[in-house]
């Protein structure tokens, strides 16, 4: 379990320090704002919505820290290619899987890359961390939010 623990922490930390879709999308036309009052992450989320309701393209901007800023940039290469009821679907099973039982195991297959954010589980002031790109990019694709995303 610990090569897997180490493994994991490598993914996150890859994709903080190089985060994926990273920078403004400025053809986006849906835009959300998110902000973790808790730990200081702020960040947003810009998506390219096609007339079918695909997601073409999706970014985010921002600052946080390594488990925030890595969820963000794992979210946006599951979402790219999605629909928007794909996306919606990918938000509750992620929010399963970090705020699930931490004794209950994670199935590799099913969570995919995203298993590496099950360890938030025995953490839950983690979980808003991890969290917020995921409800930030809930509310753009919901349309609804004119005031920031928060975790509290």
């Amino acid at each position: 379990m610990t090569e897997l623990r180490e493994l994991y922490q490598q993914i996150i930390l890859d994709h903080n320090r190089r985060p994926r879709n990273f920078g403004p999308l400025e053809e986006a036309n849906r835009r959300q704002e998110g902000h973790n009052p808790l730990c200081g992450d702020h960040l947003r989320v810009y998506l390219l919505l096609a007339d079918g309701g695909l997601i073409e393209e999706i970014h985010f901007d921002g600052s946080g820290c390594a488990i925030s800023k890595a969820s963000a940039s794992l979210m946006t290469e599951q979402l790219k290619g999605r629909s928007v009821e794909e996306a919606k679907a990918a938000f509750d099973s992620f929010h399963d899987l970090v705020t699930g039982d931490p004794a209950e195991p994670v199935d590799p297959v099913k969570a995919g890359k995203l298993a590496v954010f099950a360890g938030v589980r025995e953490f839950p002031m983690r979980v808003k961390c991890a969290t917020l790109a995921w409800h930030t990019m809930k509310s753009a694709l919901d349309g609804d939010a004119a005031e920031p995303v928060t975790t509290e």
